[in-house]
C-alpha cells in the first residue's frame, strides 16, 4: 500500500508548485464573549486559569466621594471579555460561570477583525484616553492614519484642541470616545 507521502515523493515538481499543499493556518480568531453584569473580571481570571487568550479593555477614572477621590480601573466595554480563541475550543469558554453566550449572528459566533482588537490594544497600552460613548453610526466618518490607533475608523464628534472620535464595535454596538491630535486624522 502507497501512502500519500510515497506518492507526493514521486510527482514532478511542476505537479507540487501548481498545487501547493494547504500550510497549516491557526483558525483562531478574536469573538466578543457576552458576560452578566459586572462579572467581567471573574470571567477572564477563569479564562487565565484556563490558559484561554483574553482581553479585557479597561480605563482610568476619577470618582470623588465627600471625604476623598479616587482613580478606578472601570471596564470599557461591560458586559464584554474578548476571547481569541479556535470554534471548536468555544465550550471551554461557554461553560463559565458568568458567560452568556458568544455574540452570533444567525447562530453563528461572529469574529472581531483582529486589527481591531490590535489597534485597541495598541492604543491603551500607548495611554490614549479612552472613555465608553453611546453607540453611533452617523456622523463624519475619519480614519486615523497615524499613531497607536492607526486604520480605526471614527465619527467625529466635535473639534477643540484635538478631535474627539467616536470609535465603534459594530458587532456589540458600542462606541468609546477617544481624544487624537488632528494631524493623526483624516476624512474617509
Amino acid at each position: 500500500m502507497t501512502t500519500v507521502g510515497q506518492v507526493e515523493e514521486h510527482l514532478p515538481s511542476s505537479v507540487t508548485e501548481a498545487f501547493p499543499q494547504p500550510a497549516q493556518v491557526s483558525a483562531t480568531c478574536w469573538y466578543a464573549t457576552y458576560v452578566c453584569t459586572h462579572h467581567e473580571r471573574k470571567v477572564v481570571r477563569q479564562l487565565e486559569e484556563r490558559q484561554v487568550s483574553c482581553f479585557l479593555p479597561v480605563y482610568r477614572s476619577v470618582r470623588r466621594w465627600k471625604d476623598r477621590r479616587k482613580e478606578l480601573d472601570l471596564v470599557l466595554f461591560p458586559g464584554y471579555v474578548f476571547v481569541h480563541i479556535d470554534l471548536c475550543h468555544r465550550l471551554r469558554v461557554l461553560e463559565l460561570t458568568g458567560v452568556v453566550r458568544l455574540v452570533s449572528c444567525n447562530g453563528q459566533p461572529v469574529a472581531i477583525p483582529e486589527r481591531e482588537i490590535e489597534a485597541l490594544k495598541d492604543g491603551l497600552v500607548a495611554g490614549v484616553r479612552a472613555e465608553p460613548h453611546p453607540y453611533l453610526k452617523a456622523g463624519r466618518q475619519m480614519r486615523v492614519k497615524h499613531g497607536p490607533l492607526r486604520g480605526l475608523q471614527g465619527v467625529l464628534l466635535r473639534r477643540k484642541e484635538g478631535f474627539r472620535l467616536v470609535l465603534s464595535l459594530d458587532l456589540i454596538q458600542r462606541s468609546i470616545a477617544v481624544e487624537v491630535d488632528g494631524a493623526d486624522v483624516e476624512p474617509c
